[in-house]
């Protein structure tokens, strides 16, 4: 009878302990920032809606243009944490909202990277001349570059 309970109770530790290495090579993936859908972008309008609507439709970013009237810029990126390994950057994006001297919304783009150069997802312009994409690309080149040790090193 000993010998059946101990060999349930080692099939028991077996079981657990193939259930956490199998949880524990599962990979879990976060989100950070933030970028408004292109169901929240369509409500803006190229040309009539002010920068307090898009504030109230969409929010107000977390990232402004370093200029007055540049720009909003929302940026979010998803990352996949797979066990022990570092953590792998799968996504980013970024939306660039400008506005003109009156306040009112000049253009509307996506930004995204792709084999790690900056492509435009979509595009709502009223001119061809687009400002602040250097600080998109900045925006977008600048995460995951930076680590602890580079900024401690003097």
């Amino acid at each position: 009878m000993s010998s059946t309970f101990g060999i349930r109770r080692m099939a028991r530790y077996v079981t657990v302990a193939a259930v956490l290495f199998a949880a524990g090579c599962t990979p879990i993936y976060q989100n950070h920032g933030y970028v408004p859908t292109e169901t929240d972008l369509a409500k803006i309008e190229v040309g009539k809606s002010s920068r307090e609507e898009v504030s109230a439709v969409i929010g107000r970013p977390s990232s402004m243009g370093v200029l007055q009237g540049a720009g909003w810029f929302y940026v979010g990126s998803r990352w996949k944490h797979y066990g022990a390994r570092a953590p792998q950057e799968i996504d980013r994006q970024v939306v660039a909202i400008s506005f003109d001297d009156k306040g009112m919304v000049e253009n509307v783009e996506r930004f995204g990277m792709e084999r790690g150069e900056v492509v435009v997802l979509s595009r709502r312009v009223t001119k061809s001349n687009i400002k602040g994409l250097g600080l998109v690309r900045e925006l977008l080149g600048s995460f995951g570059r930076v680590s602890a040790g580079k900024l401690l090193d003097n």
